[in-house]
């Protein structure tokens, strides 16, 4: 289902808007800095799905652009049949910064949704948003061109947060075949949590308001289903599930609320708070990202923060734009890759279809982020009472002191760069990071170890199949 959150540039101690969540699937995840890249002409690209997704559809071919921006992301390798690698979103060179959220659909669109649907599916939107935007709006531009060019492949119902330093945008995409959308700006005074991404009443009568944009058959499709004759338009209740803000989401809004009218206001502590918080976060969570929605003087300064799972067990860490490199720890790995139970990291077997591992050699043979942060979080349910407060301390001292690090790293690497020393800022970043986390990594496997001999010299581990799990709010 995933989460995201976004808080306005006018509620924050530093001054600029965030961009937060995570990722809400199973399956693999791994970090990716991507280049910019310069392509042919005629050049295209494959998007949709197959028919062995969960709502069938068709791949198709669509033009690529002739240059794609550089980007962090996050990928991973399944949901209901998407093809892989899949990505929620994450940060580009221009500081479009996108986030992914599900948002289903009336039934009635679900059912009506075409067997043989083509087009992008909400991972192709988030890849080409993060490949092709320079801002926020010129996202929710993009995404409703394709949509209206080349349809959508829906899962159901789904909704993207677009946000960059001046404004954000929430966008839902709704299931049917029929190319229905529909936008919200948030602003320097919002506050929107997203799960599942919602919006509630839009001003259809008001043209061209700045604030809500729509596709142009939104309204017309709506009354000839009979759905809608007149008075107030509310999204979620004529398209959406009708049940407005989730409880989850309206906890998590006050929450914020109330931290914006402190004289501190919102600071990147306590955004981490949001995204690491078991009321929010658990076992469901394939990683943390948080975006400060900044406009730095140069764009290789631009960055986010990263956990490889949930940040309820595993700590973040700063990746850049500028840097070129993730330790082998964080790129994909076996561990619960689809498809790599039948394969093999050799090749004694290469003559067989699908035999040869998709992951390289070398990096299977080092540790595997996910899999360390996700042993630690099965630790710390083992005795949540006393582990999961030593442990949160822990990352919070860390990060408190990480914080700092980054903010001086910065002012230097603005003062390198004004003199056009992008190769050694380059390395600095790429050592800085690379370390760090690692670092963060090394802290998870020292508190895993401890945590387990004190596990087996007191009560040892349960046997038991019901798994346990932090008490959540969705």
């Amino acid at each position: 289902m995933s989460y995201g959150l976004y808080i306005g540039k006018n509620l924050t101690s530093d001054g600029h808007a965030w961009l937060a969540g995570y990722g809400d699937e199973p399956s693999s995840h791994w970090l990716e800095i991507i280049p910019k890249k310069k392509h042919k002409p005629n050049n295209k690209i494959t998007v949709g799905v197959t028919k062995d997704a969960d709502m069938p559809g068709e791949l198709i071919k669509i033009p690529q652009v002739s240059e794609t921006h550089k980007h962090i992301r996050v990928s991973y390798s399944y949901y209901l049949g998407v093809p892989s690698p899949i990505t929620n979103g994450g940060l580009n060179e221009h500081g479009v910064a996108v986030r992914d959220i599900w948002s289903t659909s009336r039934k009635e669109l679900i059912n009506m949704t075409p067997k043989n649907q083509k087009g992008p599916n909400y991972s192709d939107l988030s890849r080409i948003v993060l490949e092709r935007a320079k801002s926020a709006r010129e996202a929710v531009k993009i995404v409703g061109d394709l949509i209206k060019k080349y349809g959508e492949s829906t899962y159901g119902g789904n909704s993207h947060i677009f946000a960059d330093s001046n404004e954000a945008w929430v966008m839902i995409q709704f299931a049917g075949g029929a190319g229905l959308w529909v936008a919200e700006r948030l602003g320097p005074n919002s506050i929107r949590a997203s799960r599942p991404g919602y919006i509630e009443e839009i001003p259809i009568k008001q043209k061209n308001n700045p604030n809500f944009l729509h596709s142009d058959n939104l309204i017309k499709f709506c009354k000839d289903k009979k759905w809608y004759s007149k008075g107030p338009f509310n999204v979620n209740k004529i398209l959406g599930d009708g049940k407005g803000r989730w409880e989850g989401v309206r906890w998590i809004e006050e929450k914020i609320k109330k931290l914006s009218k402190r004289s501190k206001k919102v600071g990147l502590e306590d955004v981490m708070w949001a995204i690491r918080t078991p009321k929010l976060t658990g076992d469901t969570a394939g990683y943390g990202q948080i975006v400060p929605l900044f406009n730095p003087n140069f764009n290789e300064l631009r960055m986010l923060w990263y956990s490889p799972i949930g940040a309820v067990a595993s700590t973040f860490s700063p990746v850049f734009i500028g840097q070129t490199i993730v330790p082998e720890e964080f790129m994909m790995h076996r561990y619960l890759t689809v498809g790599e139970s039948h394969r093999f990291s050799n090749e004694r077997k290469k003559n067989i279809k699908d035999s040869i591992s998709l992951v390289s050699q070398g990096v299977e043979s080092t540790v595997s982020a996910v899999y360390e942060c996700k042993r630690l979080l099965y630790l710390i349910l083992q005795n949540e009472k006393l582990f999961y407060s030593i442990v949160t301390k822990i990352f919070e001292n860390r990060e408190k002191k990480l914080i700092n690090e980054t903010t001086e790293i910065l002012e230097i690497l603005n003062i390198l760069l004004k003199k056009n020393e992008e190769n050694l800022s380059e390395k600095i970043l790429n050592f800085f990071s690379y370390n760090k986390l690692r670092d963060g990594l090394k802290l998870v496997q020292k508190l895993s170890k401890k945590m387990e001999a004190h596990i087996r010299q007191t009560k040892g581990f349960e046997k038991r199949i019901k798994p346990k799990s932090f008490e959540q709010i969705w």
